[in-house]
């Protein structure tokens, strides 16, 4: 419900945004500008959905496999003691908690381009849990808040898209992403916890997150003592390595146990071209109405009178600019990334804009997007909280990407 009420505020706030632009500046060329990027936009939605065609096809492919050689059921049993208990609407041992942790997985890896498919998967896994079909279950907002919570311990996207910007040493972000991060992720559990009422402080949880973290505090420790280029060499060789690992695994282990592998992935790539068809309406109308934002220029008037706001209380200033990605980040991937290069020309690479910037890249999830794309590949349209709960995690994510930017590259304010 209310991203119906999202998306009918995101197409009445441009309007108003674009007459009282016309109005002030006589700035007649702005109507055009916004039919031209919301047709565009809705174009881009179709060819989204058949770009990720092919992607979706694969995994689900390779999923299938794994189903058939009961490697998706095997990680479940590893999980089930945790997910049982934030997840209590999903049975004990149920496969779908075994899709779930794929998914996040490759979002832990910064895998994105395989992460998709497998949400997707898990989402219709969901789905046939779920007793109101066109309403979110509580454990569908769950899966969605924690996926758009963005945990990563490789960012290969906002490395890759720092050295792009011409940056010296894109490997100073990688800690404050990490941190950031785990903040935003533990944060939406909390929130979705709390909103679902799920105890956290069981013991088995507390077990499993904080082993977690001991974890993560290790990689941490491990890359902190490598090289810029290290890091990002190590982190493309890790994250491809384990791709190929696991579908050559799911192979061998359905070879063994003498499953058909071509007919499991044939079978499994069908339903993948069968959730693209369905996910393009919901990518058009969701993209549209982002574009038509983005192109009234109403972002920028907000980041505009949040600056005036922290100057007039005489608070510093430097981290406004980057807002721009903040606003960006949930509503387009490609919006968010172009906004690095935006910081780099007017502050230059290295500045503490562009810094910040990455970090708050690297640290949230495009949010509209995904809850568009993994709702609408199961057809639900009351989407209750999940709305709410995602953008509280970005705003946990952006705040504490905002604090380790001033921690990390304090100096360059």
């Amino acid at each position: 419900m209310i991203l119906n009420y999202i998306f009918i505020l995101f197409f009445i706030l441009s309007f108003v945004a674009a007459i009282l632009r016309f109005i002030v500046f006589g700035d007649v060329a702005i109507f055009t500008a916004m039919v031209n990027s919301m047709m565009e936009a809705a174009q881009n939605g179709f060819e989204l959905a058949i770009y990720l065609t092919g992607t979706i096809a694969l995994w689900l492919g390779i999923l299938r496999v794994g189903e058939k050689a009961g490697m998706i059921r095997f990680i479940s049993k590893l999980v089930n003691p945790f997910f049982i208990r934030i997840f209590p609407e999903i049975p004990s041992g149920h496969p779908v908690i075994g899709n779930i942790v794929m998914n996040f997985s490759a979002n832990f890896l910064g895998l994105g381009n395989a992460a998709t498919p497998l949400g997707l998967k898990a989402m219709q896994g969901l789905q046939e849990l779920n007793p109101h079909k066109h309403k979110a279950s509580n454990a569908q907002i769950m899966f969605l808040v924690l996926n758009t919570s963005g945990l990563t311990v490789i960012p290969i996207t906002a490395l890759a898209v720092l050295e792009k910007a011409g940056t010296e040493n894109p490997g100073v972000i990688f800690l404050p992403i990490i941190i950031a991060t785990f903040f935003s992720s533990m944060g939406g559990l909390i929130v979705m916890a709390i909103w679902q009422k799920i105890n956290l402080l069981n013991r088995v949880i507390l077990l499993y997150i904080g082993s977690m973290t001991v974890f993560i505090v290790g990689i941490l420790y491990f890359f902190t003592k490598l090289s810029s280029d290290q890091v990002q060499q190590i982190s493309t060789f890790a994250g491809n390595f384990i791709i190929l690992l696991i579908v050559v695994v799911f192979i061998s282990i359905a070879w063994k146990k003498k499953v058909n592998v071509y007919e499991s992935f044939i079978d499994g790539a069908k339903e993948g071209f069968q959730i693209s068809v369905k996910i393009i309406p919901y990518l058009v109308a969701i993209l549209a109405a982002i574009a038509l934002l983005k192109s009234s220029l109403i972002l920028e008037n907000i980041i505009v009178m949040f600056e005036y706001l922290f100057e007039s209380l005489s608070l510093d200033t430097s981290f406004v600019p980057s807002l721009l990605t903040a606003f960006i980040r949930p509503l387009s991937g490609s919006g968010a990334l172009a906004t690095i290069q935006v910081m780099a020309d007017q502050f230059g690479p290295d500045s503490f804009q562009t810094l910040l910037s990455s970090v708050m890249l690297g640290s949230t999830e495009t949010t509209f997007y995904v809850l568009a794309l993994y709702f609408g590949s199961v057809s639900i349209r009351n989407t209750r909280y999940a709305v709410a709960g995602g953008l509280i995690a970005d705003l946990i994510g952006i705040i504490a990407a905002i604090m380790c930017a001033y921690l990390f590259f304090g100096d360059k304010v």
